[in-house]
């Protein structure tokens, strides 16, 4: 089987002359795309001269000037860098991360109410009915008395100790949820 004819290579004194020839039209030219970034720029032009380097057969051409060529490259290169960017998400750091709120947790919050309800449904009627004008319809006192056709102190009475009766069956849960002290 014969050899596959060998590939042109690009001259390394002739990549040198190009970066000293283009380099400084090429990292401004690029400053202005990168939006004033100078990492950015430098990076892009040296990914530029790198495509220079892979495509030796564009330095053996008759053109008169290499800088055509080599801003197109340039700015291809920056057009795909940005759509990159873009389509990535937006990094933070982290001092940013510990200012952001917590994510709430989906089933956490669906176990609780589950438990909730759970308790709630165990109390005798005349307690859940209490607690569901005062908590669920957040009613007065006086108003829910006035809706369940009781006097405010039994209100107040029930209240109480359906909240207690709660506290015992969500013991697990703290005094976070609405369940009084």
């Amino acid at each position: 089987m014969p050899l596959p004819p060998t590939l042109p290579r690009t001259d390394p004194e002739a990549l040198a002359e190009l970066q000293r020839d283009h380099g400084r039209a090429l990292f401004g030219f690029l400053l202005g795309l990168t939006g004033g970034d100078p990492q950015r720029a430098e990076d892009l032009v040296q990914e530029t001269l790198v495509r220079a380097w892979q495509h030796p057969e564009v330095l053996a051409s008759s053109h008169d000037s290499m800088r055509p060529w080599l801003f197109t490259v340039a700015r291809r290169l920056a057009i795909d860098a940005r759509r990159a960017r873009l389509s990535r998400p937006q990094e933070v750091d982290a001092e940013s991360l510990e200012q952001a709120p917590a994510a709430e947790d989906a089933v956490a919050g669906s176990v609780i109410a589950i438990d909730v309800r759970r308790a709630v449904g165990s109390l005798g009627p005349e307690h859940r009915a209490v607690l569901m004008q005062v908590y669920f319809q957040d009613r007065s006192v006086a108003e829910a008395a006035a809706e369940l056709g009781i006097p405010a102190g039994t209100v107040k009475s029930r209240t109480h100790y359906a909240l207690r009766a709660l506290r015992k069956g969500l013991q697990g849960y703290g005094y976070g949820y609405g369940l009084g002290a």
